[in-house]
C-alpha cells in the first residue's frame, strides 16, 4: 500500500506467499521479511497481515520464536470469517552481528490443529548507523506533503558513496545530498516527501538507498506514517448507555477539518434518532445527536456526516443504546 507496498494496520507492505503448504499457511499475507543490511542498535518491526478467508472461524493457539533476539505479538486469537489482524515481529538489533534468521512458529487450534513457519532475517552491521532510525512521519492529514529527513553516516569506507535513493511505494519521494567528509567516513541527508495523494489509514514501507561499497550494496530505511482524513469526529462513536424507552437523550460530538466547511446532511437518521447542526460554514461543527426509542431493544446505527468538501467529504460514526421500558 504506499504503492500498495505499505501493509495497512491497514500495513504498506503486502506480499503474497509463493505457495501455501497448508490452509493455515494461507491465513498469512507473506510468510517471510528479510530486513537487509541494518545498522547494529534500533529494533526492526514489520506486521505480518493476517486474514481468515476460511468459512468458519479460526483460533490461534500460540506464538513461539528461535530466538531471544526477536518477539511476536499476535493481536487477535479468535478471528471470524473475514475478519484480519496483524502479527507484530520485532527483532532487536543490539542482540546480534552480521546475519540472523529467526523462525515464528504460529499454531492454530480451530478448525484444526495446524503450524505455519514464518522466518525473519537481518544483517546487523556497525560500519552505518542511521540516525534517527526511521523516517516517521507520524499523524499527518489526508491531501498534505509532510516531509522527513535522517543522517546516513559511513563508516571505514574510503570514498564510500551513495548511487541512488528510491522508495519501495510510489507514494514516496526520496533524495540525497552529501554533508560531510573525512578519509574513512562519509554523511549524507536523506529526505523523504509524501505526495498528497496517498491514502487514508496506517502505513508502513521502505527506502532503499544503494550504495558502491563492496557487501553493502542496499542500506534499508523503514518509514511509518498515519494518514488521517480531512475530517475527523470525535468521539467515534455516540454511546448512550441504558434508556428508557420514549425519552430523550442527547450526546454532542465534535465535528472537525482542516478548513472552513459545511454539512449538508447527516444520513441514517431514523428509529428514532435525530442530529442537530449548523447551516454554517466553519472549521469545527458541534452536532448534537438525539434519541427518543419507541421501545425496549438495542440501538447500533452507522450515520454518516456529509459535507461541501471537495474530496474525502464525508465521515461515519455510531449511535449505540440499550433500550430499556
Amino acid at each position: 500500500m504506499l504503492r500498495y507496498s505499505f501493509v495497512i494496520v491497514a500495513g504498506l507492505w503486502v506480499a503474497g506467499p509463493a505457495g501455501a503448504a497448508t490452509w493455515a499457511d494461507g491465513l498469512f499475507s507473506e510468510l517471510s521479511k528479510d530486513f537487509g543490511h541494518v545498522s547494529r542498535g534500533p529494533t526492526l518491526k514489520h506486521h505480518f497481515r493476517v486474514v481468515n478467508n476460511t468459512k468458519g472461524p479460526v483460533t490461534f493457539s500460540g506464538v513461539k520464536v528461535s530466538c531471544g533476539c526477536v518477539s511476536a505479538t499476535l493481536h487477535q486469537s479468535v478471528l471470524k470469517p473475514g475478519e484480519s489482524t496483524t502479527l507484530e515481529a520485532r527483532m532487536d538489533t543490539t542482540r546480534f552481528t552480521g546475519p540472523k534468521t529467526v523462525t515464528i512458529t504460529v499454531n492454530t487450534s480451530e478448525p484444526a490443529a495446524e503450524e505455519v513457519r514464518l522466518w525473519v532475517q537481518a544483517n546487523a552491521r556497525d560500519d552505518f548507523v542511521l540516525s534517527p532510525d526511521t523516517f516517521n512521519l507520524g499523524q499527518v492529514k489526508r491531501g498534505s506533503t509532510p516531509t522527513a529527513t535522517i543522517t546516513l553516516t559511513f563508516y571505514g569506507h574510503a570514498g564510500a558513496k551513495i548511487t541512488s535513493i528510491k522508495g519501495e511505494s510510489n507514494y514516496t519521494q526520496a533524495s540525497f545530498e552529501e554533508k560531510s567528509r573525512q578519509d574513512y567516513q562519509a554523511s549524507y541527508k536523506l529526505t523523504v516527501k509524501l505526495r498528497s495523494d496517498t491514502p487514508v489509514g496506517r502505513w508502513f514501507t521502505d527506502v532503499w538507498v544503494s550504495t558502491d561499497i563492496a557487501g553493502l550494496p542496499k542500506v534499508r530505511v523503514p518509514l511509518t506514517v498515519d494518514v488521517e482524513s480531512p475530517l475527523v469526529v470525535s468521539p467515534s462513536v455516540a454511546a448512550f448507555g441504558t434508556v428508557k424507552a420514549k425519552t430523550e437523550q442527547d450526546r454532542r460530538l465534535i465535528v472537525r477539518g482542516t478548513g472552513p466547511f459545511k454539512i449538508t446532511e447527516v444520513k441514517g437518521q431514523a428509529d428514532g434518532i435525530e442530529v442537530r447542526k449548523s447551516d454554517e460554514a466553519k472549521e469545527i461543527h458541534v452536532i448534537t445527536v438525539r434519541v427518543r426509542p419507541e421501545k425496549a431493544g438495542v440501538i447500533d446505527r452507522v450515520l454518516t456526516v456529509v459535507t461541501d468538501m471537495k474530496e474525502d467529504n464525508r465521515i461515519d460514526f455510531r449511535v449505540n443504546a440499550l433500550v430499556s421500558e
